[in-house]
């Protein structure tokens, strides 16, 4: 069974960190530097880079995965506000360190995409899909233009438009569903891909017409199964693509 059947699908909305964007691992690695330095000498167990990232970081806005993690301690921080010091112990102090972390990275050393994504995105184009972008960072459009791939997205929603909109983040699926208004294709033709769990309950719950979901890590696909997704791959590479999209309907 092709993994996107574009007889009954028009359009595919992609997560970009560890989707499109080899940049989940930068994130995994800021967030640990923030919470182990929090964390040390409390007694808390350090920020675990998979695990931990996994279960309460990934695919979240950034002060959700701030709350959730530190939950997962037992801690509680005041909120602070958006001009807090980075660093400060609250849950926008901590959110901003990461924050600047993540840009430094991504300065120095650039953005690589996954070739696999990039290869499906032209084969889905070349098919007549449309395609779409989304991710709760602010940094998404950067992110994506640094790895010189914007050409190929007919909309992008980002964490910009989370909050100029008042979206909720995932596992709602309003972040979905606005791509998919930008791109005018009714949700059950549209699949989305994503490689966290949140997201792939946001699918599920937004009423999509495919689940795609991505397990990097080859720990997560029974998860994935029962959080809603309907193939599970281990890269995009193992994606097929079969039919084509009608003109008319483009």
């Amino acid at each position: 069974m092709s993994t996107f059947d574009l007889s009954k699908l028009r359009a595919v909305v992609f997560d970009t960190d560890g989707v499109v964007t080899d940049t989940a691992r930068v994130h995994a690695a800021a967030w640990k530097h923030v919470f182990d330095a929090f964390l040390r000498g409390r007694g808390a167990e350090p920020f675990d880079i998979r695990a931990d990232y996994l279960a309460y970081v990934d695919g979240r806005p950034r002060l959700d995965g701030v709350r959730t993690f530190l939950a997962s301690r037992g801690v509680t921080l005041p909120e602070g506000g958006p001009d807090d010091e980075p660093g400060a112990p609250t849950v926008h102090g901590m959110g901003l360190a990461k924050d600047a972390l993540f840009v430094e990275q991504t300065d120095k050393h650039g953005v690589a995409a996954f070739p696999s994504t990039v290869a499906l995105l032209h084969e889905l184009r070349r098919r007549g899909a449309r395609t779409a972008v989304v991710s709760a960072s602010r940094h998404c459009r950067a992110v994506v233009a640094s790895a010189g791939l914007l050409h190929l997205f007919d909309a992008l929603v980002d964490g910009n438009d989370l909050a100029e909109l008042g979206l909720p983040g995932k596992p709602d699926p309003a972040m979905f569903l606005e791509a998919a208004r930008r791109l005018r294709v009714p949700p059950a033709e549209v699949a989305v891909v994503e490689d966290a769990l949140p997201g792939v309950e946001a699918g599920r719950k937004g009423g999509f017409g495919g689940i795609v979901a991505v397990d990097r890590s080859g720990s997560q696909e029974a998860a994935m199964r029962a959080a809603g997704a309907d193939v599970v791959v281990a890269d995009l590479g193992d994606a097929s693509v079969s039919g084509r999209v009608p003109v008319g309907r483009r």
